[in-house]
């Protein structure tokens, strides 16, 4: 419904590019205000710049975004950073930056925007899992276990978050057509080839497209879908639940 989330507001995370920028038009899209929070923002989207690392720069952002538009309904934790490599391949350093930003950041942003959640009628927060919570991919050991906390968060917090009223549920996109994708094909040696390899480990033997996550996120973020509670919701052409004799 074109207007079903009219009069409400909505924030992402890691807004300006690939998922996130699909998700601030969708919602966009469906009546919603939508707000970006990023470390580098343009004039494309209502951007406020912030590094979800940093529990001061996220605070700020959010009170901006409250005293430009009166309050958050839907909070889309997507801002995130891949890895590669088998669980040797990173050093510590890595390691922590990774979970920090896919993990940590997640709930800095979610405390730094739960008293406005609390006072929405329809209060909405949609997380970024991936299928690397539920498959073991090769040489993606810490990016999978980020993912894999993203889920188990996404539980715990709706049941924690129940009776405030406030939903909490994660999609888990398969390999989707981003711009880190993009990067990874081309440091691969062969773009072409890489990127056939990622299209054919999904069934459908193509990448998911930004617009296909967004549509799922905004489902669940709307307020036509108050049964729908701690929930990851896979968009990933049928990774995760079948497999296909000879392929």
């Amino acid at each position: 419904m074109k207007d079903e989330l009219s009069g409400l507001t909505g924030v992402v995370t890691g807004g300006s590019s690939g998922i996130g920028l699909a998700t601030v038009l969708r919602l966009r899209a469906l009546g919603a205000q939508a707000a970006v929070i990023d470390r580098s923002v343009d004039g494309t989207v209502e951007g406020f710049q912030a590094d979800v690392t940093d529990s001061e720069s996220v605070d700020a952002a959010v009170e901006a975004i409250v005293a430009r538009f009166g309050g958050i309904d839907i909070l889309v934790n997507n801002a995130g950073v891949g890895a590669q490599g088998a669980i040797d391949a990173n050093d510590d350093t890595e390691w922590h930056h990774v979970w920090d930003v896919n993990v940590v950041g997640l709930a800095r942003t979610t405390r730094a925007c739960l008293p406005h959640l609390k006072a929405s009628p329809a209060a909405s927060v949609v997380n970024m899992a991936s299928v690397a919570a539920t498959v073991g991919l090769q040489q993606r050991a810490l990016y999978s276990a980020t993912k894999g906390a993203v889920a188990a968060l996404t539980r715990a917090m709706a049941a924690d978050f129940l009776d405030d009223g406030i939903r909490v549920n994660a999609v888990a996109p398969g390999t989707t057509a981003t711009p880190w994708i993009g990067r990874l094909t081309a440091a691969s040696g062969d773009a072409d080839v890489a990127l056939r390899a990622l299209e054919q480990r999904q069934p459908h033997g193509r990448l998911v497209a930004p617009e296909e996550v967004a549509e799922a996120v905004a489902y669940l973020a709307s307020p036509r879908s108050l049964s729908t509670n701690g929930q990851v919701i896979a968009v990933d052409g049928g990774l995760t639940a079948f497999k296909i004799v000879g392929r």
